[in-house]
């Protein structure tokens, strides 16, 4: 059969300026599991058609119109794009299936579109979706826990497709492993709060290390598991059999706890992790996860700040996750101690986030109750710089005002020059000063919501969760995202099914 592969990483790009991020960044996101089904699909004989999508050209013609089975992954906020896919293929009869985040988070809203949507995959799970073991409209879900993924050498071509240039690497590009699956933390806005921690087996992950070596010498390595935090000893121990003139830096995610042992964070700098993301979430709570014990609000910064301060001088870009807006968050103090973080951490990038309620959280399932959704607002607005809910403590102006003050002191030109000023990295000054141009030009978004909520009291009767007629400015938005695209969906495929309350 022609099975077609597509992995969407981005909705189109509205304006020319997005462009150059598009490909230094998100292109770099595709996912790990989208090249394994391609890998699997050719490995039973199919003939194999597999493309990314970051926001850049026709995504209708990444791939050939006349396909047997098409499998899709996509983010939530990415969700209208793979719906207009899967109208247009459907219309030729091809097999369509969906999987990863959105998939996961709301597979009821897929089922609208989708034959099939799948929670979690292996080879024996395509194996039975090639053969049509399932009827159609169904949830499916693989029996056992992912144990066995393609190597490096195997998903090569699909490597040269998605995270490549031109088929050739670049600076950026980065090449996603993975060591596990789950997380040993449950926070309540995560949609892997319940996977349990897995280990994958550690002979294929050195068997992908050594090829890398050897084939791709120096090219950066990301690892796609969800946190690395009950893992890490066993991870570096495989990276350390690499010889250490051979290791290719690393990108992981982690929370700060798992990194206060000084004999792991040497072994991390001697293994070249180069990029370490940790969650710090919410100065109010998770303080488990940032090594914190019971200090909460301002008491917590110092604390937070030394840990900082020590794992910088091991690896050399650090970022920094908020989600502010959670329901422990109230008034100015958790801005307050967010920017005097990052006033104190300039070697950190900060990460401040708009908390979104994806379905099959705890998150999700307590706002449900207490009708803080805002249950008419398409899936695409489920992503920075859009608010979806009704925060608990903050009007919508009063909140957006919060978030346009935190991210303009994230990007302020005194911020940019201490970031500059705190590594001599060519390329940690170069990503700041990409990330911080990137923020910058979402600012105006911002202040432009706050515009429309001023002079327009639809606007702020919908946020303020007093209507769901859903805003013209929202409309207008969503159109000119979809594009030609438009026509494939109506008001009704873009008002989202939600989950119960149950």
């Amino acid at each position: 059969m022609r099975v077609g592969i597509i992995d969407l990483l981005s909705m189109p790009a509205s304006h020319w300026v997005e462009v150059p991020y598009r490909f230094l960044m998100t292109k770099q996101y595709a996912s790990l599991m989208p090249q394994a089904i391609a890998v699997w699909c050719r490995q039973l004989v199919h003939e194999v058609f597999y493309a990314t999508y970051y926001g850049y050209g026709d995504p209708t013609e990444a791939l050939p119109p006349d396909l047997d089975v098409l499998f899709v992954s996509s983010f939530t906020h990415v969700s209208p794009l793979a719906y207009a896919l899967a109208k247009l293929y459907a219309k030729a009869n091809t097999l369509t299936v969906i999987g990863g985040p959105h998939a996961k988070a709301f597979p009821d809203d897929c089922l609208r579109f989708f034959d099939l949507v799948v929670k979690e995959c292996d080879k024996e799970l395509v194996a039975d979706i090639l053969a049509h073991s399932f009827d159609k409209k169904t949830l499916i879900s693989s029996s056992h826990p992912l144990q066995d993924i393609p190597t490096v050498e195997e998903r090569m071509p699909y490597l040269r497709q998605s995270v490549f240039l031109r088929g050739r690497r670049y600076p950026a590009t980065t090449i996603p492993l993975l060591a596990s699956t789950g997380c040993p933390y449950s926070c309540d806005f995560c949609i892997d709060w319940n996977s349990a921690y897995r280990p994958l087996p550690t002979d294929q992950l050195e068997t992908d290390l050594r090829y890398i070596a050897k084939h791709l010498p120096g090219v950066r390595i990301t690892f796609h598991d969800p946190n690395l935090a009950t893992g890490w000893d066993t991870v570096l121990a495989v990276l350390e059999k690499i010889p250490s003139g051979s290791r290719s830096p690393c990108i992981v995610e982690s929370s700060l706890a798992s990194l206060k042992k000084e004999e792991r964070l040497r072994r991390l700098r001697d293994t070249r992790c180069s990029f370490i993301g940790v969650g710090i979430e919410s100065w109010r709570g998770y303080s488990g996860k940032a090594g914190a014990g019971s200090l909460q609000g301002a008491a917590k910064v110092p604390r937070v700040v030394e840990e900082f301060r020590l794992l910088s001088e091991y690896v050399p870009y650090l970022q920094a996750n908020f989600v502010f807006g959670l329901d422990m968050d109230e008034g100015e103090e958790p801005v307050e101690a967010t920017k005097e973080f990052m006033s104190q951490t300039p070697f950190v990038w900060p990460a401040v986030n708009i908390p979104q309620p994806f379905g099959n959280t705890p998150l999700f399932t307590q706002w449900r109750k207490e009708g803080r959704l805002l249950k008419t607002m398409p899936f695409y607005f489920y992503q920075m710089p859009y608010l979806v809910s009704l925060p608990k403590h903050y009007d919508p102006m009063e909140y957006y005002e919060k978030v346009i003050e935190l991210q303009a002191h994230a990007t302020s030109g005194e911020m940019l020059r201490k970031r500059l000023a705190s590594t001599r990295r060519w390329d940690v000054r170069a990503l700041n000063i990409i990330r911080t141009l990137n923020i910058r030009n979402i600012l105006p978004f911002f202040r432009k919501r706050l515009e429309d909520w001023r002079r327009d009291p639809q606007f702020l009767a919908f946020h303020r969760g007093e209507t769901d007629v859903l805003p013209a400015a929202h409309e207008r938005i969503l159109q000119r995202s979809l594009g030609n695209l438009s026509t494939l969906l109506s008001r009704s495929d873009l008002t989202p099914l939600l989950p119960a309350c149950g």
